[in-house]
């Protein structure tokens, strides 16, 4: 399967998922609602050119934001984090390697630390934003702390899990085209 045809289906799935599962979670939906949309942007290949990552994240966070009636609320938070990852990664490669030998960020490929780390910073940074920019219209500061530190949280393990469930085959990059 190309990679155009998995990210395609991935994108999809993501998008399903979150509108008709998670933000449909009637226990947990007054008090925090689970983020996973954004791994989708987690997942993308390394080789993934910085203005094709902002054009997937806007595209990503406008679909959320078309089914949850928010005002461009997940395009801004998928716009930062798609902005950020090059340099998350850059900073949690390793040194001595220009770049990593496999096509994708997974926990085979950088290590289930450094993965973890990264899962985590862009996790945390898509949260706050998001919840920064909901809270500015209402709310109070200790509920608005409270709400990014188990949205990530929550985020955090359902990323494990999903990375425990379905683990991605390591594929390595070649040197043809």
């Amino acid at each position: 399967m190309s990679d155009l045809v998995r990210n395609t289906i991935r994108f999809i799935l993501f998008v399903f998922l979150q509108v008709y599962i998670l933000n449909k979670m009637p226990l947990l939906h007054e008090l925090i609602t689970p983020y996973l949309y954004f791994l989708y942007i987690l997942w993308l290949p390394f080789y993934i050119k910085r203005g094709w990552l902002l054009i997937l994240g806007f595209f990503l966070g406008l679909s959320i934001d078309y089914y949850s009636i928010t005002p461009g609320l997940h395009a801004a938070a998928c716009v930062l984090i798609a902005y950020l990852r090059p340099f998350i990664i850059h900073l949690l490669s390793p040194k001595e390697a220009a770049e990593y030998s496999s096509k994708e960020p997974s926990p085979k490929a950088m290590g289930w630390t450094s993965y973890l780390l990264y899962a985590l910073i862009l996790s945390f940074c898509h949260n706050f934003y998001l919840l920064f920019l909901a809270w500015l219209s209402f709310g109070s500061f200790i509920v608005f702390l409270m709400k990014i530190f188990v949205t990530t949280a929550i985020s955090l393990l359902m990323i494990i899990i999903a990375e425990l469930i379905f683990p991605r085959k390591l594929r390595y990059r070649t040197n043809t085209v």
